[in-house]
């Protein structure tokens, strides 16, 4: 009836008036075509401002000064060290901010006046992620899952087309400038609005900026958002790479240690209708082939040079092909056969690591969508942090939920399984990779069955309670943290915080340090029996909320000290310098061996988040704050520590403030 030139120019509407007119069959297939080609279906969002608008006037990282960085590194290491380790560390501390310091801090300052199109932290920090030779699973990549839905769209193969259009959806507004901006927005009345966005529009780049700014709203870096999608990790001997391939247009289905392919996208680039996507997830659903029996995607829980050699060794036998599918695919999705229901500690189980059968941990982030419809997503963290993941994730949450494209009757439809072009990748393999093959599960399996995880939460304490108490929700959740490991030990250790510094070009995360001075004489006092009074405790508490607010604030302007140090000391390896005596002090390494990592992600679409403990001896506590909920997945390794314990510890210390705020 119309050739595709004819339809371009005739409005949807329209056209779809002239063919209800026409009842045959290609009329009606006609109409089919015109409503999935229509922006409705093929975007996600369709943004007055550009995605872009503002990445090029964003402000730049600052370079902190030396000063404030050595007397905010004393002030951290204040209640870890005892006095006379402490006056030791102190005169390091002065030596090295008068002598090697300074001389480090001017070549900082000089190199960074030459990389004005970028931050100073952007490639040492993506250089520690890749030249770093540890295993990805547990080490690295984070996992969340989305909260659970227990009606007829809960099914796996229905949650997983809806998830795929979603996020196909998404990649179309992101790849065509039309996703909305991340603003954060200190009075959304004045500036979340139609005005502002139209205002914000006509704004040239070089400055936009700054009209934002003159709203009281700030616009964060975008700059990761594009190694959301055709991007992977790829090992190389002593320092990996990332790759992308922005015209991949098929993604990459993990079946059981098996990998599938399908074209998601036209030749014109548009999103294919959402009944043949569904059909093409049913076709490997219904494929009840066995497990493999040399999963090859295990080879990515290994060590990263090792896994260089045999990634290598699968290309000399021929598979260079299927690796480059997975490599350059839109997106990866793993269908698994566990149905982990409800059970929080199982869900971690199989997000955050699982038996590494069905998994591919290169990949910017995988699709995790089980028997139960139970689905989220594990990541690898290299090519970007928290900011970028979890826009991805809300978003398509939001849009799966609320606008689903595959119902419960397209499940009993049927297609010609020739129209799928569903291909199964296959590879040559020789004894050698076999052999490595079950070497590597066995050592995976080893690895992931010493992880302990456990799981904490309390219902009615959120921010709520805390704005009641005046107090932070998250200043309490870090004192809870600080107490409870007191309880066990008696003592205060090096404890990360993970803080965004999205509000500045290609900033990346800088470091909360939440073990303070008045957090440690809290402790200490709470613990003591001869108890200050309630009224000098609860004073306390507030003291500890203000000091970790101001913490946090500085640490999201760019001003805490670990990422300038850091710098600084790489700077001083890369000019062949002598080690500055600060970076040899057992004072340094000690508070960066972080027995405390913490990080919190809080989002109503999140039902769980967590990671793996940094180091052997210490726990990894992924936590969220809602309205009037607070919980924390903790994870550590059970020959070294005890997470129960721990999770004790913390109960009873957040009760224990709780009481004393109440009071």
């Amino acid at each position: 009836m119309f050739s595709k030139n004819q339809k371009s120019w005739i409005k949807p509407h329209v056209l779809e008036k002239i063919i209800l007119q026409n009842t045959d069959y290609f009329a009606m297939k006609m109409l089919t075509q015109i409503r999935y080609y229509s922006d409705d279906y093929q975007y996600i969002q369709k943004s007055i401002i550009p995605t872009m608008h503002f990445q090029r006037s964003l402000p730049r990282l600052p370079v902190p000064e030396l000063k404030l960085t050595c007397a905010r590194y004393l002030k951290a290491q204040q209640p870890l060290l005892s006095k006379n380790d402490y006056l030791k560390t102190k005169e390091i501390v002065e030596h090295f901010e008068q002598n090697d310091g300074r001389i480090l801090q001017n070549m900082l300052k000089t190199t960074n006046n030459f990389n004005t199109n970028t931050s100073y932290i952007t490639e040492d920090w993506f250089n520690m992620y890749l030249s770093d030779r540890t295993p990805l699973p547990i080490n690295y990549n984070p996992l969340l899952v989305f909260k659970q839905s227990v009606d007829e769209y809960n099914n796996q193969l229905l949650r997983t087309a809806n998830l795929l259009i979603s996020s196909l959806r998404f990649y179309k507004s992101l790849k065509a400038n039309l996703l909305e901006p991340e603003i954060f927005h200190i009075n959304p009345r004045k500036s979340d609005t139609t005005q502002f966005r139209k205002l914000m529009k006509f704004i040239p780049e070089s400055v936009s900026w700054y009209g934002a700014y003159m709203y009281n709203a700030y616009p964060l870096d975008m700059s990761q958002y594009s190694s959301l999608f055709n991007n992977t990790r790829i090992p190389k001997i002593n320092k990996d790479i990332l790759h992308s391939n922005s015209s991949g247009k098929h993604i990459i289905v993990m079946r059981r240690g098996h990998f599938y392919t399908f074209d998601v996208l036209d030749d014109q680039g548009n999103i294919l209708e959402p009944e043949l996507l569904l059909s093409k997830l049913k076709y490997i659903l219904r494929n009840d082939i066995i497990p493999s029996n040399y999963p090859i995607g295990i080879l990515t829980t290994t060590e990263r040079n090792n896994w260089a050699y045999f990634r290598n060794h699968l290309i000399k036998l021929g598979n260079e092909k299927s690796l480059r599918l997975i490599d350059e695919s839109l997106m990866m999705i793993a269908l698994d056969d566990e149905e982990p229901g409800s059970d929080p500690i199982n869900c971690v189980k199989q997000y955050l690591h699982s038996d590494g059968i069905n998994r591919w941990f290169d990949k910017s982030f995988t699709l995790i969508v089980c028997a139960d419809g139970t689905s989220g997503l594990n990541f690898e963290h290299s090519w970007g942090d928290g900011v970028a993941i979890l826009r991805y994730f809300q978003d398509i949450s939001k849009d799966s939920k609320e606008h689903p494209r595959c119902h419960p009757e397209n499940l009993n439809q049927e297609f010609n399984s020739d129209t799928f072009d569903v291909k199964k990748l296959e590879f040559n393999l020789d004894e050698k990779i076999k052999s490595n093959i079950l070497k590597s599960l066995n050592e995976y399996k080893f690895k992931y069955e010493s992880l302990d995880i456990n799981y904490f939460e309390f219902f009615n304490v959120g921010r709520n309670k805390c704005k009641k108490y005046g107090i932070s929700a998250d200043s309490l959740m870090q004192l809870c943290f600080q107490l409870g490991y007191y309880k066990l030990h008696k003592k205060h250790v090096g404890t990360y915080e993970s803080c965004s510094t999205a509000a500045f070009k290609h900033g990346r995360t800088e470091t909360v340090r939440p073990c303070t001075t008045k957090t440690a004489d809290f402790c200490q006092a709470v613990s003591s029996k001869n108890k200050p009074s309630n009224d000098d405790l609860v004073n306390m508490i507030k003291q500890c909320s203000v000091e970790h607010s101001k913490l946090v604030k500085e640490a999201a302007m760019g001003q805490g000290f670990d990422r300038h140090l850091f710098a600084l000391r790489l700077l001083a390896m890369k000019n062949n310098l002598k080690t500055a005596e600060l970076f040899t002090d057992v004072a340094y390494s000690q508070i960066n061996h972080s027995i405390l990592s913490t990080s919190s992600l809080t989002s109503d679409y999140v039902w769980l988040g967590g990671f793996g403990p940094v180091v052997k001896d210490g726990y990894g506590i992924g936590y969220t704050i809602l309205e009037d909920y607070s919980g924390a997945i903790i994870t550590n390794y059970r020959e070294h520590t005890n997470g129960d314990e721990f999770k004790n510890a913390l109960t009873q210390s957040l009760n224990q403030i709780l009481d004393l705020l109440k009071t």
